[in-house]
């Protein structure tokens, strides 16, 4: 079973709500959900959201949407994805972040098909737009909770040990090479990258857009990039 997982929660800090703020009249989890469907190499796609009452919205949404979903740990999210992961019976993990909402299907099959034909045990691919997608096992995952105690990066960001331990063979690369986005991040993550997201959002017909047309729209629109200045979280 090759299953993708997209860890979503109502509790941002920076955003709160924006797992489910409409942009452009539809909840951002509802834009990247039906994205993410069009991927053609997956068999499941589940919420990993969190046993906080406020995630109740997301669970209600999941069950009018007919959405697998799984609520496990608010702060430790290294649990909250291996638990839904042995709860779906994955083999191999797809892990997706809920702000990457515009990731394309394209992406995701990419990323799978490198982790199926090669021999590594975790693939990591990256677009101008700073969107990821990770692949793995559960057995990977699981070897990692076996070998050492969790800390903060662990439970945080789930795959910091696999990338950095030098005991797994690893792939990170990026896709859509060609294109040159500097400083653009297209990630929802703060208000200033909702309001990007909904300017772009409303410029299409629906929300199944390409890589490319997004590309040919900052292009045309480059004033549109508004959060260059948003100073983003990384692995501290």
């Amino acid at each position: 079973m090759i299953n993708i997982s997209i860890e979503a929660r109502m509790t941002s800090t920076r955003l709160p709500g924006k797992s489910l703020k409409l942009i452009n009249g539809k909840p951002s989890l509802e834009i990247m959900v039906d994205r993410v469907r069009q991927a053609k190499m997956v068999n499941k796609i589940v919420i990993a959201t969190t046993k906080n009452k406020k995630d109740d919205d997301i669970v209600n949404w999941c069950e009018l949407n007919k959405i697998n979903y799984f609520r496990g740990s608010e702060n430790n999210v290294f649990d909250r994805v291996l638990k839904t992961h042995q709860k779906f019976n994955t083999k191999t993990i797809v892990e997706l972040t809920g702000d990457c909402i515009l990731i394309t299907a394209e992406m995701i099959d990419y990323a799978i098909k490198l982790y199926l034909k090669n021999d590594y045990e975790y693939v990591n691919i990256k677009d101008p737009f700073s969107m990821s997608v990770q692949v793995y096992s559960l057995q990977t995952l699981q070897s990692v909770k076996d070998k050492k105690i969790l800390g903060y990066l662990d439970k945080e960001h789930v795959t910091p040990y696999l990338y950095t331990s030098g005991e797994y063979k690893i792939l990170r690369t990026e896709i859509y090479k060609n294109f040159n986005f500097q400083e653009t991040c297209l990630t929802l993550d703060t208000i200033e990258d909702w309001e990007v997201l909904n300017k772009i959002c409303r410029n299409f017909d629906n929300f199944l857009f390409s890589f490319e047309e997004i590309a040919k729209f900052i292009k045309k629109n480059p004033a549109v990039i508004s959060n260059k200045h948003i100073n983003r979280k990384g692995l501290t």
